[in-house]
């Protein structure tokens, strides 16, 4: 597997990153390879499901699955187009046997076990208020960030802005845009990891 010299800077950080992996199963390397793309891959998959729990399941299926099948991997595409591609087809296939199953319709004994099983796929009160806490956390979060990071995660991920039309709208170079946003999310990480006891 050769770099490709077309890949951006990142690009070529991802594939000397996977070489490392690949090569002498550095288990660094993969945590790096996570770090980078965890917080976006799962904003992408709870903007899919709108549920913070799948999102967090898909998420972590999805790098199972890209690092099981990392030998397969080619540098004609970035890793992390590479990546979400597996994300987004694991996530529609997801949802559409979440779907399947609700829409589901039949009598007699069965309609009973039908309903007994998408009960119990729904979030028992218990669960709900697990997400109702992460996604409160979560809030109190983004709100202790310095006002300049608090509105580079708002436009991001609340308001779905592009990095383009985020630094269009701050009036910052492109690079500074995603160099702040990183920083911004490593805080988000680390603070909702040091107070996942309270949930």
């Amino acid at each position: 597997m050769e770099v490709n010299d077309q890949l951006t800077e990142k690009g070529q950080r991802d594939f000397l990153l996977i070489r490392q992996a690949l090569d002498t199963g550095d288990q660094h390397a993969y945590a790096e390879l996570m770090g980078h793309y965890r917080d976006s891959l799962y904003y992408t998959m709870l903007k899919m499901t709108g549920d913070p729990i799948d999102a967090d399941d898909l998420t972590i299926e999805a790098f199972g699955k890209a690092f099981k099948s990392l030998h397969q991997y080619t540098s004609e595409f970035a890793f992390s187009t590479w990546l979400f591609k597996i994300a987004t087809n694991n996530c529609i296939d997801f949802v559409r046997k979440k779907q399947k199953t609700n829409r589901t319709i039949t009598t007699g004994p069965e309609a009973d076990t039908l309903q007994n099983t998408v009960q119990d796929s729904l979030p028992d009160p218990e669960e709900q208020y697990i997400i109702n806490q992460k996604v409160k956390l979560m809030r109190e979060v983004v709100q202790k960030l310095k006002p300049h990071y608090k509105k580079l995660i708002e436009l991001r991920y609340f308001m779905e802005y592009s990095y383009e039309e985020i630094a269009d709208e701050l009036k910052l170079p492109l690079g500074t845009v995603k160099a702040q946003l990183f920083r911004s999310r490593e805080f988000l990480y680390n603070v909702m990891k040091d107070n996942r006891e309270r949930i």
